[in-house]
């Protein structure tokens, strides 16, 4: 009991430190003094321990910050009956900080930003290198941003021409940079060659998601051409799905 107990607090911090930086990595990408977004005032420790008001403005707490506090502890406590394969009840809970971050940055602001990858690249090689070995953790890490970079390059090279057809810039793309770190981090940690699964499973995801997406919007009568979905969450969630899969099969 005391190890879920803690893990439930370990998850209970965790969701605070994912609504601080969420808040404030994308407009000054270092720590720094969270400001309301309604009238700039600094934010006190209580916007984010209790989810109260802006003091200067009464602004509220967004809903992202109430999802992400009841959904830290949560997954918190399921790790500890389901442990992450290969990272454990710690590790796990530590990469579900990283990657909650990831999500909810990439899907408010469509980044994901250069020292969480950074971050996660640590990481990988360290958790990588004891369940791989370092030659396979690095040949994970260069496949998985070498396997997206083609991506990447291929989906510019698309909007060019569409571009040019066209006769209109079209600026929306589908992958960014930061999703190719990423593929990066994943392949770090789950090393060769499972970061093929990994990366194909992300691409599947992607495809099947983006599909109903675009259908749900053509029967709102909301659909936009090169309407693009954030990715991240995709290469997320098959780090979750090949880790999970490799201890069944295992």
């Amino acid at each position: 009991m005391i190890i879920l107990f803690s893990a439930l607090i370990l998850g209970w911090i965790g969701s605070l430190v994912v609504n601080y930086l969420s808040d404030v990595l994308p407009h000054t990408r270092t720590f720094s003094r969270p400001k309301c977004i309604n009238c700039q005032t600094d934010l006190d420790l209580d916007f984010y321990l209790l989810n109260k008001p802006c003091q200067e403005c009464g602004k509220k707490p967004s809903g992202r910050h109430w999802i992400v506090m009841v959904l830290g502890p949560i997954l918190a406590g399921l790790m500890y009956f389901f442990p992450t394969p290969n990272l454990g009840l710690w590790g796990g809970i530590l990469w579900l900080i990283l990657f909650g971050l990831v999500i909810v940055i990439d899907l408010e602001h469509r980044l994901i930003l250069h020292p969480v990858s950074l971050t996660g690249a640590v990481l990988g090689i360290i958790f990588g290198s004891v369940n791989h070995g370092i030659l396979n953790t690095i040949l994970g890490g260069a496949a998985g941003f070498g396997i997206m970079l083609v991506f990447y390059l291929l989906g510019i090279l698309f909007l060019r021409f569409l571009s040019r057809n066209r006769d209109e810039e079209i600026d929306e793309v589908a992958l960014g940079f930061g999703d190719v770190n990423l593929a990066g981090v994943i392949g770090l940690l789950l090393g060769w060659p499972g970061v093929i699964a990994g990366v194909f499973v992300a691409i599947l995801l992607g495809g099947v998601i983006s599909g109903i997406f675009l259908v749900v919007q053509k029967i709102r009568k909301k659909y936009q051409a090169f309407e693009a979905l954030p990715y991240g969450p995709f290469l997320v969630i098959s780090v979750v799905l090949v880790l999970y899969y490799s201890q069944f099969v295992s």
